[in-house]
């Protein structure tokens, strides 16, 4: 294995565990009664609250409905895309 398939392999697994974080946390955020402070889903908002925090001070809330894991499921899936994809920077390097 090539170190660029060995990166390909972690940064693919690693943005499609994050996409399912944020996933998770919209899922969540229909259940304001829960709390994410218990196990299991303190989990779910450990590794995503930090990309939550700096994102929620560039766009608050529009309407009462906080946006920004559906913008996080926006920009992984587009860096996985855009580095993983057919036509990613990372597959094309790995087929030279």
């Amino acid at each position: 294995m090539t170190t660029t398939t060995i990166t390909s392999l972690i940064l693919g697994s690693l943005l499609g565990i994050m996409i399912l974080l944020f996933i998770f946390r919209i899922v969540l955020s229909w259940y304001p009664q829960i709390d994410l402070n218990r196990f299991p889903w303190s989990a779910i908002a450990w590794p995503t609250e930090p990309f939550l925090v700096v994102t929620r001070k560039l766009v608050p809330p529009i309407g009462g409905v906080d946006i920004t894991p559906i913008i996080w499921v926006g920009i992984c899936s587009l860096l996985r895309e855009i580095l993983l994809g057919q036509q990613g920077l990372l597959t094309m390097m790995a087929t030279r």
